[in-house]
């Protein structure tokens, strides 16, 4: 396998990158001067060593120097700590931040739980969420924000029965997006209205 092909294989790894428009990518680095590939090179050099994961939500932030390693958002006291809502991925996170609609805090779970697997918690954060759950004194609902699919909707069943009787001792309500959201559609890219009849009609 030569480089074109190795890069290639790197780039179908990205999220929603076939094998064409992964060879386009290293195409159109090829055609690119060599300052171009190098400054790329660096920036993602540079982009892991000033990010950092928060210890609290798992979600990327860019590293201010704090040791607590805790981000903005879960030390910003402000924000609901009553309310905690449990997406996929930091791209839902940040589309819910973005909409304004929302002000708890988040966990992100790492992932979606495969419908056919025995190893889901190597797959997920289930026992983090848990921790999490225990920590949270002033916790009165968990919302479950995952994509309207199959494995969206999978996951939905699996972490409600994960959390559910903990979040029955502690009093904790779980919640799940309502239909504002179309079957098959990904929380990443739902608008504003779709999200806030999603938060409006949760269940």
């Amino acid at each position: 396998m030569d480089n074109i092909d190795k890069l290639t294989e790197i780039f179908k790894e990205f999220p929603g990158i076939g094998a064409r428009q992964a060879k386009r990518f290293v195409y159109h680095l090829m055609m690119r001067n060599g300052a171009y590939s190098e400054n790329l090179a660096q920036l993602i050099t540079e982009l892991k060593k000033e990010v950092t994961q928060c210890k609290e939500c798992f979600r990327f932030y860019l590293n201010s120097k704090q040791k607590d390693f805790v981000c903005d958002l879960c030390a910003d006291q402000n924000s609901d700590s009553t309310l905690l809502m449990v997406v996929e991925k930091d791209t839902d996170l940040e589309s819910v931040r973005k909409s304004r609609l929302y002000n708890g805090r988040y966990f992100i779970l790492g992932g979606l739980v495969p419908i056919v697997e025995k190893t889901t918690k190597s797959k997920v954060r289930v026992n983090e969420l848990l921790e999490k759950i225990k920590k949270s004194s002033a916790l009165k609902e968990i919302i479950l924000a995952f994509s309207l699919s199959p494995q969206g909707d999978h996951t939905d069943h699996y972490i409600r029965g994960e959390i559910n009787p903990l979040a029955e001792k502690m009093g904790i309500k779980i919640s799940s997006l309502g239909r504002g959201l179309s079957t098959g559609t990904e929380l990443e890219y739902s608008d504003n209205d779709t999200l806030k009849n999603a938060l409006k009609n949760r269940q």
